[in-house]
């Protein structure tokens, strides 16, 4: 594992002057790993598209349709059935009636749970959800522990933004296991 300060840069033009800055410091070219960071949401980890599985403000949606589908959704269905009696006399249509009750009451269940583990009296709850790692250019330096901090204000007064640190796997001249999801390791004092 390598020692890895890397920051995020608004283009291409600022990364490479943050480039040129860390050669005339002595960091060689084969340490320094110039790279695009996506925007959270457009890594496409998944054949259709996205970065996770499930959103996290989702929660127990599933939980909140069931219970929507049997509690709310029995009302509906006991009503929409009621109404479809009303005008008609046909068991299809009061079967149907009943199913979108049904169909209904999951969909209010399944609404009213999801997001509600993220929000506290209807404010948005920051510590719910880990740092998510802004879009743009990274310049990501391999250094010893000794340099680190060199690293670090070199990167800073280059322009560069978000400056953080990791221990990760440097092969062929880049960041080989850089993960954009993983939540970023700040420098002390320069969150």
């Amino acid at each position: 594992m390598s020692l890895i300060v890397a920051a995020r840069f608004e283009g291409f033009e600022a990364a490479q002057g943050a480039v040129q800055r860390l050669g005339l410091s002595g960091f060689p070219d084969w340490d320094i790993h110039t790279f695009y960071v996506n925007p959270a949401g457009e890594h496409g980890r998944y054949p259709f598209g996205g970065d996770r599985r499930s959103d996290p403000d989702s929660g127990r949606a599933d939980m909140g349709a069931y219970l929507g589908a049997g509690g709310v959704g029995a009302v509906f269905a006991v009503v929409g059935g009621f109404v479809a009696s009303e005008f008609s006399d046909s068991i299809a249509a009061i079967l149907a009636a009943a199913g979108v009750g049904a169909y209904l009451g999951s969909l209010f269940g399944a609404l009213w749970v999801t997001g509600h583990g993220s929000t506290q009296h209807g404010h948005f709850n920051p510590d719910a959800h880990a740092e998510i790692r802004q879009a743009g250019v990274m310049v990501a330096v391999r250094t010893r522990p000794q340099r680190e901090m060199l690293a670090c204000r070199i990167l800073r007064d280059a322009g560069g933004a978000d400056v953080e640190h990791a221990n990760g796997r440097w092969r062929n001249n880049h960041w080989e296991d850089f993960d954009a999801l993983a939540p970023p390791q700040r420098e002390p004092g320069f969150g």
